[in-house]
């Protein structure tokens, strides 16, 4: 699990329902990583608060410190901890799976996460009602999910691109998570999308990293 020492290197900035944050708070368990939690409470708009926006200026979770190191953007964070952090790669050397790889995070984080994030749900729902909220969150998620399954039925093996855990499932899991989860996705038409995400759950990494099991997710109790 991670480490909330005050003394940790790395400090993550996330919220506990954020995808983007998900994803990273996955890479830092898969590199065995301390990291120290700071929670940003989006509906409360601590994301505005201004010693935050010194840290990221956009005004979104993720964002990591690392020493005198500061990187936002839940891809670029992905991609400084691998090259930075060489344990448990996440980028084959072959090119194809690299592509193929690099290709799925960013249907995820470019075609499907901006669609369906709070601030344009906020906007949907301000302007028309909160059924066309999720029918939008759906409609986006729904034409993700069909792309991200015809790219990686041929390809997929235990997990998304092969038998190894790679980037793209740190940035699929999330996005299989939430759209099943938060947004009522039928998973049925997407088998190996639905097979992968049985297989994450099985992993410590994985499970370490999921929304419930944060430090500031609402009580069960």
């Amino acid at each position: 699990m991670a480490s909330e020492s005050k003394e940790a290197k790395l400090t993550l900035y996330s919220y506990w329902r954020s995808s983007c944050a998900h994803r990273i708070r996955i890479v830092l368990h898969l590199k065995g990583l301390e990291y120290e939690y700071k929670a940003v409470n989006l509906l409360k708009d601590e994301q505005s608060n201004p010693e935050f926006v010194k840290i990221n200026p956009v005004k979104y979770v993720p964002a990591l410190v690392d020493g005198d190191t500061v990187v936002s953007d839940s891809f670029a964070i992905a991609l400084y901890l691998e090259d930075k952090y060489p344990q448990h790669p996440l980028l084959p050397q072959d090119l194809k799976k690299k592509a193929l790889n690099l290709q799925v995070a960013s249907i995820v984080s470019s075609s499907i996460q901006p669609l369906q994030n709070l601030p344009v749900l906020s906007w949907i729902e301000s302007k028309f009602n909160p059924d066309e909220k999720l029918k939008w969150a759906q409609h986006h998620i729904n034409k993700g999910f069909t792309a991200l399954e015809k790219l990686l039925k041929d390809h997929a093996g235990k997990y998304a691109t092969g038998d190894e855990v790679q980037l793209a499932d740190v940035f699929l899991e999330p996005q299989i998570y939430a759209g099943s989860k938060r947004f009522q996705v039928d998973m049925s038409p997407y088998p190996t999308l639905a097979r992968l995400h049985e297989a994450y759950t099985e992993l410590p990494a994985f499970q370490a990293a999921l929304p419930e099991r944060q430090p500031d997710a609402p009580s069960s109790s």
